[in-house]
Parts: C-alpha cells; structure tokens; sequence
C-alpha cells in the first residue's frame, strides 16, 4: 500500500523534528560532575525512615545513582545549558538525620528552589549557610524537624519570594534577625512562620513587610502586643493566619482592606472584630474566614448572609446567644460550617436545608431543642455531622445518602431504634449516639459492614439484645469499642482477629455471661479493658499479662473465682495504672507476685494529659469506678491516675510488706476480705496515697504513727477490724471522723471520745516500728543493748529486794511506802472508770 502526499509529508516533518530534537539533546550539558558527586555525598548522610515523612510519602534519592545524569533524578532540575543544578525538591523523601553545615548541599551555589519540607532531620540548627544561595527564590523548611534559632543569615537572601520555617521543632526568631528580615527581604510574597517562637519580638516590627505580601502566616508564634493595622490593608495580600497567639491585641478594620482578601484567620488572638455591615462588604472576596474563640464585638451574624462566596466559615467558641440567622442559608457555596461551643438556641433553622454542598455542620455544645431536621439527612455532600451536648429529643431520621464518615449525636435525649440506614454508611469512620439513655433496641449485626470504622460508641442507652459477635473481628481498623452501660446480653464476641488496633474496649454495666476470650490477646495495642458489672463467670484471665500496653483493667463486679496466684510471664502488667478486681468471689492470699510487677504504680506520670484515642484527639477514654468512697464516673481519665481495688473479696493472710514498692499508689482499697496480721507500717511509704480503705478485714495490733505521713490522705477506713491503741494525730488524722474507726474497740483518742492511757501510747507493737530499725522501738539513742542492761540492773535490785523483805519478816518502812502506793493508784482507776467508763486490759 503506497503513501498518500499528505502522509508523506507529514512523516518527513516528524523526521527532521527528530534530527532536531536529537541535534538539540546532543548539543546540551548534562548534569556537571561536582554537581553529581555533592548530590551523592549529601544522599550518603541520610537514611531512608518511613516515620520521616507524615503527610506523604517518595523516597526521591533513591533514584540517585552514580553513573547516571543527576539532571534526571527524582526532584532535581538543572540548568540544561551549563548543567548546574537549580531546584531541588525533595519534600517527603523520607530522610533522617543531621543537617551539618558542612553538608554538600550548601556547594549547590545556583541553586534558586530549595524544598526539604516533610522529612526529619533530628533538631539540626537552621544552618547560617542557609544564607549563601544567593540566588535563591524559594526556600521551604516546613516540618522537618529544624530547632534553635534561626539564623540571621536568612535575610541576606534578598531574591526570596516564598519563605516557609513553619512547623518545626520550637525554632525561634530573635527581634534583630527579625529586622534584618522585614528590611532585606523585600521582594516576599508568601512568608510562613508558624510555631516559629516570636516571643521576644515587638508585633509593630513588622509594620514594613514587603509590600508584594500575598500571603502571611504567623500562627502560634506566641506573639504578644498590638498588631499593626497596615498589615490588614497590603493591597495584593489574599491570606492572612495570626490564630493561636492568645495575647495579640490590636483591631481588624472594617475598610480599605485588599479585594483580594480569600482567607482570614484570627481565631484565639484578642485582635477585635466589628460585625458590622461596612466590614462584610469589604470582604466580597472571602472564601475562608476562622474566628473562633476569637473578640468579636458585635454579635450580629445576619450580615454574613451576603459573603456569598463563602467557603468555610467558623465562629465557634464565641458565646454567641439566640438563634441561628436564617440568612445563613443565602451561603450556597459554604462547604464547612462550625458554630459549636455557643450558646444558640431554639430549633437549627430550616434554611440550612439550602446548602447543598455542606460537607461539615458542626453544632455541639449548643442549648438547641426539638427534633434533628430530617433535611440534615437528606444533605447529598455531608460527610461531617456533629450535634452532641445539645437538648435535642425525638427519633433518628433514616439517612437519604451514603456519603457520611462521622456521626456524633450523643449527648442528647434521643430515642427509639438506630435506623437500620447508620449502617449502610460504607464509609463511616465514627459513629458515636452515647448518652442518650432512651435508644432502644439491638444493634444489628449489619454493623459489621462498616469496614472503616475506627470508632464506636454506643454506651449509657437502653440497647438490649446479644452482642453481635462479629464485633471482634469485622474491622482491623476499629481502636475504641465502647457498649457500657446498657442492657446487652450473651457473650463477649470470641475472636478477636490479630493485627487489629483496638485501643479502648469498654462493655462495662451490661448483662454479659459466659467466660472472658483468650483471643483479646491478639489485642496487642489495647490500653483500656473494662468488662465490669456484668455476670462473667470465670477465673482470673492470666493471658491478659501478655497485652504490652494494657493501663487499665477493670473486671469488678462480676463472679469470677479462684485465686489469683501472680505473674506468669516476665513484665506482667507492668504498665497497669488502675487494677479493680473488686468484688469477685477471689480467695487466699493477696497477689503479692503483681505487686513486684506494677512497675508504672512506683513512679510518678508527671504528663498532666488526659488518655484517649489516638486516631482522634477529641475522643478521651472514660471509666467509672469506687473513688474515695463513692461511686464516680470519670469522664476524662488522667494519666497520672493510680489505683489498685482488690476489695469485696475473700482474700486471707497478711497485707505484704512488697506493697510499699506501689509508691505511685493514689488509692488503695483492700477492705472486706479476711485479711490479719497488723497494718504494715511501710503503708507509711505511700506518699501519694489520696484514699485509704482496710476496713472490714480482722487486722490487729495498733495504727502505724509512720501514716501521719501522708500528707494527701484525704480519706481512710480502718472500721470493722481488730485495732487497739491511739490512733495516731497529726494533720490528716485530726480531720477523721469516728465512723472511720467504729467496730475496733481497742482504740482511743480523741476521734472516738476515749482516752488513751500512758501505758497505751508508750507501749508499742510490731505494727508501730520498722522491724530492721530497733533504735525507734524505743526512741532516739536507745537501742537493743542499753535496755538489756537496764533489765540486767533491774532484775539484779529486784532480788536484792526481795531477800531483805524476807529476811526481816516484812518491815514498816517498807509496807507502808507499798500500801500508799497502791491506795492512791486505786483511788485514780476508780475515778478514771467513772468518767470513761471500763477499759480493755
């Protein structure tokens, strides 16, 4: 078949372009040499880590190999007619390690874009060489673990248009750097400093920012003073961001801002804002604007019905009071509406059904009443539907779309059944109804086919049926499983598949039987087990030893049995902070070998945070338990929390002097078992200890004096045992009242209104002293060897006594010292007995 002339023509026109792309290839440099080779050296500093890189994830020099055109690896650009490099882009490649400053890279002098955002370089100083590129245009250091200062030297890059240190390690800024910056740098137009620390500089020092500013990012910088005011008036500037600096004054105008103005975030500074009409019509242009818990002076938010091209729009956290305007409706564009944390009132405006593209509604925290509008479900783009802690009432509405990943209406007063429609959500990521205590109903098993679940929780409601037993194995992404609180029947679900990432398992306050499953061993990454309040039947679940990162375990209330003999593994339960095994039919002697275990019981948390998911920041693990007496339900969880309950058993023998090892210790209940034996004083070593209860045991012998000690021992329970002598005093001991130590009749002081004798509070029993110290059995500078001599010399007179009696057939002088003596002790007994009445012997 021959060529047409039209194809002809055309196939000699790609052959000559090829002579001529090939003649233009040829005639090119490659990358040079020295190029190549600082490239190379600089690769061989870092390792690849996948824990480097957090928002994405391209291990660029990989590609980096010897012998190869460094112009064509992964993230290099060269100038193609002299072969030097130019732009080196390796965001997210995974690198760890140190920046030096006699790195190679700082021998790449035509460089004009330098991107090392998104990797880990382990708290390397901002290097000064940073400030030889001098041909430098953009420079990006964002998130890679820089630290220190931040060298002066940057300003010396006069070329810069875009300049982004933010998100790094607690960097800093001194106010003469900062000068040197805002004078040199004036050709900037995007500038981002964001967890830079700024303390120390003056806000007006920025008043002469480049003029070309486009976009300003400064949040967290911890700045503090007045915010200049021409800053909000650059004329090219479409983004600003001052939030999270809580001590930044200054005011917002309400005109002459730039047109151009696309995104405003003032949340958390004091910077005022006007809602007024004359600010909302500068603001024509704004797509994003974040006021939350910010210093709004005029609470007016019908005016925001004319920012038509809003985008997103939060102003949570202001207290703001009344209704929702049903202007807000006009915002057909808006995607993303926070108004939680207010205090708005009455029903959601039905306006809100306009917003068609609404992906996020966020109302919690709100005094909101009546019915969810069923308009809320039938929205085709939300994603992101949040109404907790409000007054709501009435049924859930069936869903008209599948496109939810998070749901949160707890907190409300909702009832009836979960619509069988929740279910059907395929990408659900969080359900959480809690706390509305009339849902009603079982949870269906078509539960389980939501595969993204990360959490649930269904608890404090009136749920009532089995447990579908596909709970335990229908999602390895699942870490909080929370159904406490309910009416649930059957079993614990009996396979619990491996490689999942339950954190948090929580079916405490149901009807639940059977025995507790071997398999939650596969659970390696659980924190929190509470299986309490229920009907298991077993005995203690030693292969819970095995779960590396288990802090709290709560199996009280329940029936199990048995004796709970100690550890079998090595670092049994060695991070537990709260162990309540309490009222359990549990018998013989105390676990003394876990007490040796407890290792996060003997030190201190000093992290004051609070214990949650980790997938989600906003969710915090809570428990109920026993705390000083009452039954108490812990809506947040402190780290620093430490408690062991073994009370409500039958345990025998002694309290083991091990115990004082605990010295973490807040709480520490052991009361109605059958323990004897005294009370240890090594007690005395718990310092932390808040509450105290030993009561109903048969413990004897006398209170320690070392418990004075414990100097937070807010409450104590010594009742219903066998204790005599005083108890002791002191600041603690003096606020007690005499309930506290009822049903031990050997006791005196003045508690419980009886005196105590001399012979009382200076005989001592083992209880009261430290067995390898003999020197405080019987007070400073007295010990085992000078009161056998005392008792040699006594013995020694008393005989000698005893001979002469004999020897002179009783002498007056003699009888009568004797029989004055044991008159006048008579005399005090028969008074003491009258006012005290009969003391024990």
């Amino acid at each position: 078949m021959g060529f047409s002339p039209l194809s002809l023509s055309q196939s000699l026109s790609f052959i000559m372009f090829l002579f001529h792309f090939h003649s233009t290839i040829s005639s090119s440099h490659f990358c040079a040499p020295d190029q190549s080779l600082s490239l190379l050296q600089f690769k061989e500093s870092f390792s690849i880590n996948s824990s480097a890189s957090g928002r994405c994830q391209h291990p660029k020099t990989e590609s980096w190999k010897e012998g190869t055109d460094c112009c064509l690896w992964d993230g290099v650009s060269c100038d193609m007619k002299t072969g030097h490099v130019t732009a080196l882009d390796l965001s997210c490649s995974m690198l760890y390690g140190t920046l030096h400053s006699n790195s190679t890279l700082f021998s790449l002098h035509h460089l004009q874009k330098l991107d090392l955002s998104d990797n880990d370089f382990n708290n390397s100083h901002i290097s000064p060489r940073f400030g030889q590129f001098s041909n430098l245009a953009l420079l990006n250091l964002n998130s890679s673990v820089f630290a220190g200062q931040v060298p002066s030297e940057i300003s010396h890059l006069s070329k810069l248009v875009s300049l982004d240190l933010s998100g790094n390690y607690d960097p800093s800024l001194e106010p003469i750097s900062l000068a040197k910056l805002v004078r040199n740098l004036t050709e900037l137009r995007e500038l981002d400093l964001s967890r830079v620390n700024m303390s120390l500089v003056a806000p007006n020092s920025l008043t002469n920012l480049s003029s070309s500013l486009s976009s300003l990012s400064l949040w967290g910088c911890g700045l503090q003073g007045k915010f200049p005011g021409n800053i909000f008036l650059l004329p090219k500037l479409e983004s600003l961001d001052m939030s999270y600096n809580n001590r930044l004054t200054g005011s917002f105008p309400s005109s002459n801002l730039s047109n151009v103005l696309s995104s405003l975030d003032l949340s958390n500074t004091r910077i005022s804002v006007y809602l007024e009409n004359d600010l909302i019509s500068n603001l024509k242009s704004l797509e994003y604007m974040y006021l939350r818990n910010s210093n709004i002076i005029r609470s007016d938010l019908a005016p925001l019905g004319n920012l038509t091209q809003l985008i997103l729009l939060d102003f949570s956290s202001n207290n703001f009071i009344g209704e929702i305007p049903s202007l807000l409706g006009n915002l057909v564009q808006l995607r993303y509406l926070k108004l939680d944390s207010n205090k708005f009132m009455g029903q959601i405006p039905d306006s809100l059904g306009s917003l068609l593209n609404l992906r996020t509604l966020s109302l919690y925290g709100n005094l909101f009443n009546g019915t969810i509008p069923s308009f809320l479900f039938a929205l085709p783009s939300l994603q992101y539907l949040d109404l907790h802690n409000n007054n709501l009432i009435g049924n859930i509405s069936e869903l008209q779309h599948d496109s939810l990943v998070y749901l949160d209406l707890s907190n409300n007063h909702l009832h009836g059944p979960i619509p069988s429609s929740i279910f059907k959500q395929e990408n659900l990521e969080v359900l959480i109804l809690a706390s509305n205590s009339k849902l009603t109903g079982e949870i269906s098993s078509s539960i389980c086919k939501l595969r993204f679940l990360r959490l649930l929780d269904l608890s404090n409601n009136s749920l009532s049926g089995s447990t579908p037993l596909c709970l335990g194995n229908f999602s390895n992404m699942l870490s909080v499983l929370h159904l406490g609180m309910n009416n649930l029947q059957g079993t614990i679900p009996s396979i619990f598949s491996k490689n999942n990432s339950l954190e948090y398992l929580n079916l405490n306050g149901n009807e639940l039987e059977g025995k507790i499953p071997p398999s939650i061993i596969s659970c390696t990454l659980l924190e929190v087990l509470d299986l309490g309040n229920n009907k298991i039947e077993d005995t203690f679940p030693y292969f819970l030893e095995t779960l590396p990162k288990l802090q709290i375990l709560v199996l009280k209330s329940n029936k199990l049995q048995g004796f709970v003999k100690g550890p079998t593994t090595y670092n049994s339960f060695s991070k537990l902070q709260i162990f309540d095994i309490s009222d359990n039919n549990f018998s013989e002697s105390l676990p003394t070998g876990y007490f040796n275990s407890l290792e996060a019981m003997m030190t201190l948390d000093q992290n004051m945070i609070y214990m949650g998911a980790i997938n989600y920041s906003s969710y915090v693990y809570s428990i109920e338990m026993i705390w000083k007496g009452v039954k108490t339900k812990f809506m947040k969880i402190q780290s620093t929390i430490r408690v062991l309950d073994l009370s409500n058993n039958n345990f025998t023998g002694e309290i083991p002097k091990v115990i004082e090892k605990l010295k973490a210790l807040q709480q520490l209940n052991l009361s109605h078992n059958s323990l004897t034996g005294h009370i240890q004083s090594s007690l005395g070593n718990l310092t932390n200890l808040e509450s105290l209860d030993l009561s109903s045991n048969l413990l004897t012998g006398r209170i320690p004096m070392q418990l004075e000690g414990l100097t937070f021992l807010a409450i104590l329970n010594l009742s219903h045992n066998q204790l005599e002598g005083p108890i002791p005093s002191g600041e603690q001991f003096n606020t007690f009242n005499a309930n506290l130590f009822e049903g031990n009749l050997g006791l005196c002081g003045f508690q419980v209104l009886k005196e105590c004798y001399d012979d009382e509070a200076l005989s001592l029993s083992p209880s009261s002293f430290n067995e390898e110290d003999d020197s405080t059995l019987f007070g400073e500078g007295f010990g085992w060897k000078a009161v056998t001599m005392g008792y040699g010399c006594g013995f020694v007179f008393g005989v000698a006594t005893g001979y002469v009696v004999f020897r002179t057939k009783k002498p007056s002088w003699f009888l009568r010292m004797v029989e004055d003596k044991w008159n006048l002790n008579s005399k005090k007994t028969k008074k003491n007995v009258g006012r005290y009445g009969a003391r024990r012997n």
